[in-house]
């Protein structure tokens, strides 16, 4: 083992690694995108569609950030040049670091959203408001009120970085993780018991084949690719902290099927209460921000007891966003403290406020800003497009690339085997995918998602 490694903070638990990786895949966009995308592509067919993609595309995919980061045990941008000295493929660790730059840019303003309507459930006046669309509307323009909930969450994340990797991300997601299952559960429960809810859960889960088509096939596969934080720098960050003897494989799968059973569970927490509830067909509902602030707090008014549902809905929303926020920061935060040599505290407070500041122009364009546009888009619009559609898929596309035929067969084995002590059958055919299968698949979501909208986020 290196000195590099030994002076390196690390995950001191399987737990903790499948805990941490897991909450950074869990995000926001498992419970307002993931259902309804479901829903609105063939119910079951797109579920089985998407597990199976999960399975061979996802897994691989995961496997090959978190081999080249404990391989080289550093941040996104130093592992490559390591593993690839003088050569250009640093360039596609700089795009993992920007990525997540923009990313918590863009998704911190939603992540503040959610405190809002969290102190709104608990004080009660969520169900004063007799519109829910104007409620948010009226909220998320607010000149400085949505600023606030923003800039709140973003020191709570970066109070969590801060803290470093054993003693604040590992200790933290080893908290909220199961609380958040707990909760979706709690919720899950309610929900199916709805009366009208069974016809919800028909609709989830029996397959729709009629309405599966290219596109549909495309969306499950680029909902697998993409909601394991693939492309971003994330799980090469979390790579470099697994400790050598931990099985990687296991760890991608137990990662890979953590954040599908969540996605699953919050299918069965939000569709059949839409169906119970909601008076308009499901298939004019967007998966998107207006689900979780307009749609369903108009089905927790109509619920019983749905002020006590509100506030555990609402306060999941927060950790799962927590979760995710942290693992982005980190990405940021490492790169800063490796490669510009600056202190753990330094390095996190200078990438929490450079990133807060973007992030306040893109809260304010829902806003005083909402009338300026780049390239016909707004701030957040821009950096949510950019970010989904150009920088996660050619960096994934990149990456599985660079694992395949720069790092090479060897190299890939010698670290997913731990120098050999693991035998599997399984890890030749995953390097097959990697090496040919993943850069296809992956390489045809990057070119569609120009043109299709909603195909990555």
């Amino acid at each position: 083992m290196s000195d590099n490694f030994l002076k390196r903070d690390t995950f001191s638990s399987k737990f903790g690694v499948i805990a941490a990786a897991a909450g950074s895949a869990v995000g926001l966009g498992n419970i307002w995108r993931f259902p309804l995308v479901t829903t609105q592509n063939g119910g079951g067919a797109f579920l089985l569609l998407y597990v199976g993609f999960i399975l061979f595309i996802g897994i691989p995919v995961m496997l090959s950030e978190f081999s080249i980061g404990r391989r080289a045990q550093s941040n996104a941008f130093g592992s490559f040049k390591k593993l690839a000295p003088g050569t250009p493929w640093y360039m596609v660790g700089f795009l993992g670091i920007i990525t997540a730059f923009v990313i918590l840019a863009f998704y911190s303003t939603v992540a503040g959203w959610t405190l809002e309507y969290l102190i709104q459930a608990v004080t009660g006046t969520l169900f004063q408001s007799e519109n829910m669309e104007q409620n948010f509307a009226d909220f998320s323009s607010h000149p400085y009120r949505p600023v606030l909930w923003q800039l709140v969450f973003m020191v709570l994340t970066a109070v969590v970085v801060f803290a470093g990797i054993k003693k604040g991300i590992e200790k933290i997601t080893k908290i909220l993780m199961p609380i958040l299952v707990v909760l979706i559960i709690f919720v899950v429960v309610r929900s199916v018991t709805l009366d009208g809810a069974k016809e919800g859960v028909k609709y989830l889960f029996v397959p729709d084949w009629s309405a599966v088509n290219f596109k549909t096939v495309l969306m499950a596969l680029g909902q697998a690719a993409f909601s394991l934080s693939i492309g971003m720098g994330t799980l090469i960050t979390y790579g470099s902290y697994i400790r050598k003897r931990n099985n990687l494989l296991k760890t991608s799968t137990q990662v890979a099927l953590a954040d599908t059973s969540i996605a699953i569970l919050s299918s069965l927490m939000v569709v059949p209460a839409i169906f119970a509830f909601s008076t308009g067909s499901i298939g004019d509902i967007s998966p998107g921000p207006g689900l979780v602030f307009e749609v369903l707090p108009n089905v927790f008014k109509s619920m019983p007891g749905g002020v006590i549902f509100s506030i555990i809905f609402f306060f999941l929303l927060c950790v799962a966003a927590l979760t995710s926020t942290i693992s982005v920061l980190e990405v940021v935060v490492a790169y800063m403290k490796e490669e510009l040599k600056l202190s753990r505290g330094k390095a996190t407070l200078v990438a929490s406020v450079s990133i807060s500041v973007i992030g306040v122009f893109a809260t304010l364009s829902f806003g005083v800003l909402g009338n300026f546009t780049i390239l016909g888009q707004t701030i957040f619009g821009l950096l949510n497009y950019a970010s989904a559609n150009i920088m996660l898929t050619f960096g994934a596309l990149l990456i599985v690339i660079f694992v395949g035929w720069s790092l090479g067969k060897s190299n890939f084995m010698d670290e997913i085997s731990n120098k050999g002590i693991i035998i599997s059958s399984f890890h030749k055919t995953v390097f097959f995918i990697i090496r040919y299968i993943a850069p296809i698949a992956i390489g045809i979501i990057a070119v569609a998602a120009l043109f299709i909208e909603g195909l990555t986020g």
